[in-house]
């Protein structure tokens, strides 16, 4: 049987995203613009997620509601976005690890929370207290949370604590990041012509005991979770309402939108996976996407332009247009 000539158009947009994800692993692309693809590839497999996949998501109970077969072909796409996704997500990482080997021949160095010496952990420590305590909601959480408020796209750090005494119990507490208010990077004062960056999860990471100081625990796990929610606009039929008005109330529901996508760290702790996903009321097709430690690489489009401009593209001249004047303040 010949191969079909047209592709389906999800499949088709991950073979394009594909294609940008090679760009940061094109050596003859300046180091920190690489990183910046690794952004833009997150960025759009967001939006992917949001609409498209919440799109197929739709399909696919709409079918299967009518007594449609299991395995419809929304469903076969849906089941090819996955396998797309993961493979991805493997050369992802790949890419990643690499770019991080290579940042040391630039003398540039990110760091974590383990890998601080004393003078770097006590900056750390005063950039916590000045800036970052403030900012963070900690909410403790019990042996079966609900969980169903996550926001759309932001991260959190799902917190375990435990006694190194010997004496029983734990706790758990979930904490949202604050890229929104906070840089997701800080440059560690430089020694010896090299910079070191740290990004916002390690340090709140290097600071639990400093947050959780009211409680008799001295041993703190943090792993990164995120959850992608259904943002497509759907209007409904409401004759008594105008087309803004049905707009600006479908806007709203998009942030409390069906989750289409949780993102974890691999490491996370099979038992703490379970009760997650439990709380999250994610069903057996929700993509369930294990991680490295770090999410949201969409941030990394903002990495610091460290190293001098020869790790960035040459900044682009404006040109005179002879029938525009130039702009006189």
């Amino acid at each position: 049987m010949p191969k079909p000539l047209l592709k389906d158009r999800e499949i088709s947009w991950l073979a394009f995203n594909h294609r940008v994800l090679q760009e940061a692993d094109d050596p003859t692309v300046p180091f920190i613009e690489r990183i910046k693809f690794l952004g833009i590839f997150s960025s759009n497999l967001d939006e992917f997620f949001r609409v498209r996949v919440a799109t197929v998501r739709k399909l696919i109970d709409v079918l299967e509601k009518r007594g449609g077969r299991r395995m419809s072909k929304p469903r076969r796409i849906h089941n090819k976005i996955h396998r797309q996704v993961m493979a991805q997500q493997a050369r992802f990482q790949e890419i990643w690890l690499k770019l991080l080997a290579e940042l040391e021949a630039v003398h540039i160095r990110l760091c974590n929370e383990r890998q601080l010496d004393t003078e770097q952990g006590k900056f750390v420590k005063e950039y916590f207290q000045a800036n970052v305590l403030p900012a963070l909601v900690p909410v403790m959480i019990g042996p079966q949370p609900r969980l169903t408020d996550l926001k759309d796209r932001a991260i959190y750090l799902v917190v375990r604590m435990t006694r190194g005494n010997g004496r029983a119990g734990q706790q758990h507490a979930l904490i949202e990041i604050p890229t929104d208010v906070l840089p997701r990077f800080v440059v560690l004062p430089a020694r010896s012509g090299r910079q070191t960056v740290i990004l916002l999860d390690d340090i709140i990471r290097y600071c639990l005991e400093d947050i959780f100081y009211i409680f008799d625990y001295d041993r703190f796990g943090a792993w990164t979770i995120k959850l992608t929610r259904d943002a497509d606009i759907t209007l409904d039929n409401d004759l008594s309402s105008s087309l803004i008005e049905k707009i600006s109330k479908s806007v709203k529901q998009r942030k409390k939108g069906r989750p289409v996508r949780f993102i974890y760290d691999g490491d996370l702790p099979a038992d703490l996976l379970q009760s997650l996903i439990k709380s999250l009321n994610l069903s057996p097709y929700d993509p369930l996407i294990p991680g490295a430690r770090y999410h949201n690489f969409k941030d990394f489009m903002k990495f610091p332009q460290l190293g001098g401009r020869k790790l960035l593209y040459p900044a682009l001249v404006p040109s005179p247009h002879r029938e525009i004047l130039p702009r006189v303040s």
